[in-house]
């Protein structure tokens, strides 16, 4: 998409159905799209709606969507996940919404794996330190802290 040019509202809309269509977007990422392009407040607002009511642009469906393969493909927790759905502006609602959509017990056993497969990893000798080094990257990744130590304890005892 050459953003130098400047486009019709025909044009622009048709340029981000298929921004759209192509994967699930959100409306801030929409809208960082059309001021790249240039695009006066009035046509924003008019293809906003447009994409809006022909089911191009659904924040339920992206929220939900984004949290999917999030958690599957990249083994988020739900804190992280949270955080980057309020970066992006999506609702409360949505967020809570969407975050239904991971099984607690597939949740727990993507921790678990995390944890079993970090922990040899580790290079550490003192296991105290090891321990928090493991609970410091599994954070990272947007696990809750209580979850954390539970999944701790169960590696320990195994």
């Amino acid at each position: 998409m050459n953003l130098s040019k400047s486009y019709t509202v025909q044009e622009a809309t048709k340029l981000l159905e298929h921004f759209c269509a192509y994967q699930e977007r959100c409306h801030k990422e929409v809208e960082n799209k059309l001021r790249e392009m240039n695009m006066i407040s009035e046509a924003q607002n008019h293809i906003l709606l447009h994409l809006m009511d022909n089911n191009f642009l659904n924040e339920e469906r992206f929220s939900k969507a984004f949290v999917r393969g999030k958690f599957k493909i990249n083994k988020w927790g739900k804190i992280k996940i949270t955080n980057e759905l309020k970066f992006k502006n999506i609702s409360t609602y949505n967020i809570k919404s969407a975050l239904k959509e991971i099984n607690p017990e597939d949740y727990y056993q993507t921790l678990l794996n995390l944890a079993k497969k970090k922990l040899p990893l580790i290079k550490e000798k003192n296991t105290f330190k090891k321990q928090s080094k493991l609970t410091n990257y599994l954070a990272s990744k947007g696990f809750e802290f209580e979850l954390i130590f539970k999944v701790i304890n169960e590696i320990k005892t195994q």
